[in-house]
């Protein structure tokens, strides 16, 4: 029975982290229509451990969702990081991590992704390093079938190597940007994630 449990429980914090991932993918990548912002809104704010790490920046992130419609949740995204020429704020690990875009990062990741298998979709705009795309690839590699690359060891390589060296200064320059109002608690929700992701995957040593 306790073996059972212990599995459920290993289980369900696998689906937790695949959808905390696809949600700020999508968070990120594009303004939340008005099925998703609903969902938003409604969504419970209690962590289910009393003071979990996460709680506070989610409830904050719906409380924001609360006060804001969709249509101004679209203009903060359009304004932060939209845009002819450039953004306000960059949403690319090219630019944090070698100060340009398009650059050597770029390069290491689209071979790092063609050894997984995964290609950009050719109606993507962006380019692979972009944060939306990077979080979809993690909630890949933990929710796929594959499990020659669906596994914590690809998890923790693929995150130390695309995520971890940039996404915090990406989340403080939105946090700091005086416009952002929702995405500045995306932002904090999405680097308490990444903290505990970093956390979960040093304890693998």
């Amino acid at each position: 029975m306790s073996t059972d449990i212990q599995r459920s429980s290993a289980l369900d914090e696998e689906v937790a982290r695949a959808e905390m991932y696809g949600l700020l993918a999508t968070l990120f990548y594009q303004p939340p229509d008005a099925e998703l912002l609903a969902q938003l809104q409604a969504a419970v704010t209690e962590a289910p451990e009393q003071g979990g790490f996460l709680e506070e920046p989610w409830r904050e992130l719906v409380a924001a969702a609360r006060g804001m419609t969709a249509q101004a949740i679209a203009q903060e995204y359009n304004a932060l990081f939209g845009g002819v020429g450039k953004p306000e704020v960059y949403l690319f690990g090219s630019h944090y991590l070698s100060g340009f875009l398009n650059e050597k990062p770029l390069v290491q990741l689209r071979d790092e992704l063609a050894e997984l298998g995964l290609a950009r979709d050719a109606q993507m705009p962006e380019t692979e390093d972009h944060v939306a795309y990077l979080l979809e690839v993690m909630r890949y590699l933990i929710a796929g079938d594959d499990v020659a690359v669906c596994n914590l060891t690809r998890q923790s390589g693929f995150f130390s190597r695309h995520l971890q060296p940039w996404v915090s200064r990406m989340c403080q320059a939105v946090m700091a940007h005086p416009r952002a109002a929702f995405y500045a608690r995306l932002a904090a929700l999405t680097e308490a994630f990444a903290s505990v992701e970093s956390q979960g995957f040093d304890l693998l040593g």
